[in-house]
């Protein structure tokens, strides 16, 4: 048995879920439910650092010291938080495409056939040429040319 058979056999641990946009949705909706607990938890832990740290004084403190000191953790913490929301919001970004990429794929199809046949009526449709002798054809089309309107303040006037 060749090391390429072993592989063809074996298929990778996510390819069905890729292949499929509603085992990707679903796949992707428990990583959120998931990536949704661990904020609320980081968010629980960040009020009670908050607490802790603006808490913690030393001697010689002055009142503001102990927040000072505080700040750059709780910042930390604000910066992990604000990272998990943006990986929320494009895990479902995420499902929204592969569903919206499904469709097209699903579309395409009809879509060329509708290409094609639009193209063909516009190459095979005989283009209807007015004959130049007759009488409606002067009295509908307004002159061309030189003596024509230049702008649309000018339609209303007559060229010499």
């Amino acid at each position: 048995m060749n090391s390429d058979e072993s592989k063809k056999e074996k298929p990778a641990p996510l390819e069905d879920v890729a292949n499929s946009p509603e085992a990707m949705a679903q796949y992707l909706a428990d990583l959120q439910a998931h990536l949704l607990e661990i904020g609320d938890k980081l968010a629980t832990l960040a009020r009670h650092t908050r607490v802790c740290c603006r808490n913690t004084h030393v001697e010689g403190d002055r009142w503001y010291h102990a927040r000072l000191r505080a700040l750059p953790v709780e910042k930390a913490l604000k910066d992990v938080l604000k990272h998990v929301d943006g990986l929320t919001e494009g895990l479902e970004k995420t499902a929204y495409k592969r569903n919206a990429f499904a469709e097209e794929v699903k579309n395409l199809p009809r879509t060329r056939r509708e290409k094609e046949l639009e193209k063909q009526r516009k190459k095979n449709s005989p283009m209807i040429q007015p004959v130049p002798d007759s009488p409606q054809l002067d009295a509908q089309s307004p002159k061309t040319g030189y003596s024509g309107p230049t702008s649309i303040y000018d339609i209303d006037r007559e060229s010499a």
